[in-house]
């Protein structure tokens, strides 16, 4: 039953769950034109549903929109709304991939890292990209058993992934500055799946320090 303010329980809980991190994140980013744009929120009654995107994607860096609307329970047009005064206060920014729009947190990362994140997003890349951080010497047959498709997939997203600088295909497959995403994997491990954790809990073996 819904109640007479028109938020279910369940769309409540999730709101407050990601509002606390986006906050935090809202008063450390925004300046005062950003705190000055809260307290409108705040007067409006939109602050839980505006810090709970913020938090989210404090957690889910590289989320597209409607991934941002469904996992936050929202409408279109709030989930716009919304979206639209966090890119304009400065919390989020939006960036293009292919025919997805994607936000990040703003000025936490550079054009590597949000393409990055965009493949991230996506099964069959994630898959390869975190098979191929474990397995350096996987191959295209290798890689297409490991996620049980097909080679000509492996082949259509390798070509993908190289034509976005994050494969190499000189000589096998492999990571672009495998560092850096072997980090988003391991920072954003939950919000990638269990082939992710998997590879988060066992990170330190394949990190490789230069003493910086």
């Amino acid at each position: 039953m819904t109640p007479p303010d028109g938020v279910d329980d369940d769309k409540r809980a999730t709101l407050r769950r990601f509002a606390a991190l986006g906050a935090s994140a809202s008063m450390a980013g925004a300046g005062a034109a950003g705190l000055a744009e809260r307290a409108a929120a705040d007067d409006a009654g939109d602050s839980d549903a505006r810090d709970a995107i913020a938090g989210y994607l404090s957690t889910t860096p590289g989320a597209h929109f409607s991934k941002v609307r469904d996992d936050l329970q929202l409408g279109t047009g709030e989930t716009q709304h919304h979206l639209r005064r966090l890119e304009e206060n400065g919390t989020v920014e939006r960036y293009s991939d292919g025919d997805y729009k994607r936000f990040v947190p703003a000025d936490r990362f550079d054009e590597f890292e949000k393409r990055a994140l965009g493949y991230l997003r996506r099964d069959t890349p994630r898959g390869m990209l975190i098979e191929l951080l474990s397995n350096p010497e996987a191959s295209a047959g290798a890689l297409a058993d490991a996620l049980d498709v097909s080679s000509p997939t492996v082949s259509k997203y390798a070509g993908e992934l190289e034509e976005a600088g994050l494969l190499s295909r000189e000589d096998g497959y492999a990571v672009e500055r495998p560092e850096t995403v072997l980090l988003l994997v391991v920072r954003y491990a939950d919000s990638f799946g269990d082939r992710a954790t998997r590879l988060a809990e066992n990170a330190d073996r394949f990190l490789e320090y230069d003493g910086h």
